[in-house]
C-alpha cells in the first residue's frame, strides 16, 4: 500500500505540517504501509503556464519535483493534502502544485481514496476544505476523511485531544478504505457526472490537443 503526503504549508513545523505528521505517525503502524512526504518547502516548483503541452504529450515541460510527484501518485493508493489558509484559500505552494500536478483532466487520483485537511487561525477552514475536497472528488479520488483544525499562530493542534482522536479515526478508515476497496455511493455518482458530463466531452472535443489525456485514461482502464 502507498500512500503520498502533501504538505501545502511553507512551514514544517507549524499546524498543518504536525498533523500530517500525527497521521503518517498512525498509518506507519501498519507495516504493508509505504509513505512519501512532500514538503512544498524543499520541492522545485515551476509555474504553470498554460502551454496545455500536458494535455497534448501527457508530460509537462518542466522536469521538476511537481513532476516527481505526480508520478509517485499515479502509483499510489492514497494521498492526504494539507495546506493552511491564506485569504480563505490554499497556501500559493498548494496552488501551484494543484495547477502542475496533472489532477483534473488526467484523473490522476482515479480510484485511490484521501484525506484532506485544512488549518485556519480566522478565518476561510472550511473554503480550503471545500478546495481540497473538490481537487480530491474531480480527479477521481474518494474521500476517506476531512480534517479542518484552528489554531492560535504556533499553536500545537494536537493539544485538543478531540483532534487526535478525530485523526486517529479518520486515519484507520483511510487504510481499511484502501484494504477493502470500500465504495462511496453518493461521492461516485457525484465523480461519474463531473466525468461523465464536464470532463469526458470536452477532452474527446478537443481531438489530437488532448492525446497525452485520452492516453493515459486507456492505460488505466476507464471506461471512456
Amino acid at each position: 500500500m502507498k500512500i503520498v503526503i502533501v504538505n501545502g504549508s511553507h512551514r514544517k513545523n507549524g499546524a498543518t505540517a504536525r498533523i500530517l505528521q500525527e497521521i503518517e505517525k498512525q498509518l506507519r503502524k501498519y507495516e504493508d504501509v509505504d509513505i512519501q512526504v512532500y514538503h512544498v518547502s524543499d520541492m522545485d516548483l515551476h509555474y504553470c503556464i498554460g502551454c496545455s503541452s500536458c494535455y497534448r504529450t501527457g508530460e509537462c515541460i518542466y522536469k521538476d519535483d511537481a513532476e516527481k510527484m505526480s508520478l509517485e501518485l499515479q502509483d499510489a493508493d492514497g494521498v492526504i493534502l494539507g495546506s493552511p489558509t491564506y485569504a480563505s484559500n490554499v497556501s500559493g505552494q498548494m496552488k501551484v502544485i494543484i495547477d502542475r500536478g496533472h489532477f483534473v483532466m488526467k484523473q490522476l487520483l482515479y480510484g485511490k481514496y484521501g484525506i484532506s485537511v485544512a488549518t485556519y487561525e480566522n478565518h476561510g477552514g472550511k473554503s480550503v476544505s471545500k478546495i481540497l475536497n473538490r481537487i480530491l472528488t474531480y480527479s477521481g479520488a474518494k474521500i476517506s476523511g476531512t480534517i479542518v483544525s484552528k489554531n492560535e499562530f504556533n499553536a500545537n493542534p494536537l493539544e485538543d485531544v478531540r483532534l487526535e482522536k478525530s485523526i486517529q479515526k479518520i486515519t484507520k478508515r483511510l487504510y481499511r478504505d484502501i484494504t477493502k476497496k470500500h465504495r462511496y455511493i453518493f461521492q461516485d455518482m457525484k465523480h461519474w457526472i463531473v466525468f461523465q458530463v464536464g470532463i469526458k466531452p470536452f477532452v474527446l472535443r478537443k481531438g489530437p490537443q488532448y492525446d497525452g489525456v485520452v492516453r493515459y485514461w486507456r492505460e488505466k482502464n476507464m471506461a471512456i
